[in-house]
């Protein structure tokens, strides 16, 4: 896999959930933090977004916003700010049903289309930890293609329920959030992994590496792969990546264990021989260091997790 498909793989859990909100009228919703990210697109009309560190953010008919670490927010029809949402704002499943009550009488006014994707968060790739608090896409005639495209299709799969329906709206908010991911990429001037995909020889490392994380890797491999020498390799890699090419392996097989652990019923040793341990005992130590529990108790307590995000 790529770098930023392993990114995002290595903390998804379960199905993301979605919701067409059609409102009229004055409306202000505030949703609590969770684990997790969430998003919205304006279909129709307008609103404003708020969170606590930043001032209200305009939303208009095209735009779309991504809030990858469950920043708790405010989200109204007007540009509320933190004294007027302590008053007026409901929580945000008291808002839907208020809503859904309220255009049934009036003719909806506003059209957003939102949702969450369930995220483990306790060891995010840095791709995904440097996301900023608030994902801002303003549509803008030509930009981002790809993006304009899933969000139509989305809205069309949330119209009418049609055959097919249930295996691709989640396919289609998957990949709405790949599409978002890939457009911050594109216009951010401050995030540090665009620069390290940019890097010519960094990213060729790195897609070896995430190619065959278990492959018996060395500085001298990676280096032929990247195609330099192994100094240029390490003072690239390393100023870039935050941490030497090896250390990073050996930081991706850990977290790449944690997701097959979480998402499969492999043994450990299996799992050992996946991300390039020759010993169940070896992953485990790894594991102890990165994580400071056990395999075992790590895969209880995830899995129960998932199991509840599944609920839910």
């Amino acid at each position: 896999m790529d770098v930023v498909s392993d990114a995002i793989s290595a903390v998804h859990l379960g199905h993301p959930w979605s919701h067409r909100l059609r409102t009229s009228g004055n409306w202000c919703a505030q949703l609590d933090r969770y684990d997790g990210a969430g998003f919205y697109v304006v279909l129709k009309g307008h609103c404003w977004l708020l969170t606590d560190s930043s001032a209200p953010t305009p939303l208009g008919v095209g735009d779309a916003v991504l809030l990858p670490h469950g920043t708790g927010h405010v989200i109204a029809d007007f540009p509320v700010d933190a004294g007027v949402a302590k008053k007026k704002a409901v929580p945000f499943e008291q808002s839907l049903v208020e809503t859904e009550h309220r255009t049934r009488t009036t003719r909806h006014e506003t059209d957003i289309l939102c949702g969450k994707y369930w995220l483990d968060c306790s060891r995010m790739h840095p791709l995904m930890a440097e996301l900023p608090e608030v994902v801002h896409l303003p549509s803008r005639v030509g930009d981002h293609l790809e993006l304009r495209a899933a969000i139509e299709l989305l809205a069309g799969e949330l119209d009418e329920i049609r055959p097919g329906s249930c295996v691709a709206l989640p396919s289609l908010l998957d990949l709405l959030l790949v599409y978002m991911i890939r457009a911050w990429m594109t216009e951010t001037t401050s995030g540090a992994w665009p620069r390290v995909l940019g890097d010519p020889v960094t990213a060729a490392a790195l897609r070896a590496l995430h190619s065959d994380p278990a492959a018996p890797w060395s500085n001298d491999l990676l280096a032929a792969e990247a195609g330099v020498s192994r100094p240029t390799l390490a003072r690239r890699f390393t100023s870039l990546v935050g941490r030497p090419p090896m250390a990073y392996l050996a930081w991706w097989r850990v977290i790449r264990a944690a997701a097959l652990l979480r998402d499969t019923r492999d043994t450990l040793a299996t799992i050992a021989g996946r991300v390039g341990y020759g010993s169940p005992y070896a992953l485990s130590h790894a594991f102890q260091r990165e994580f400071g529990t056990t395999p075992g108790r790590y895969r209880t307590q995830t899995v129960g997790r998932s199991a509840d995000v599944e609920a839910d």
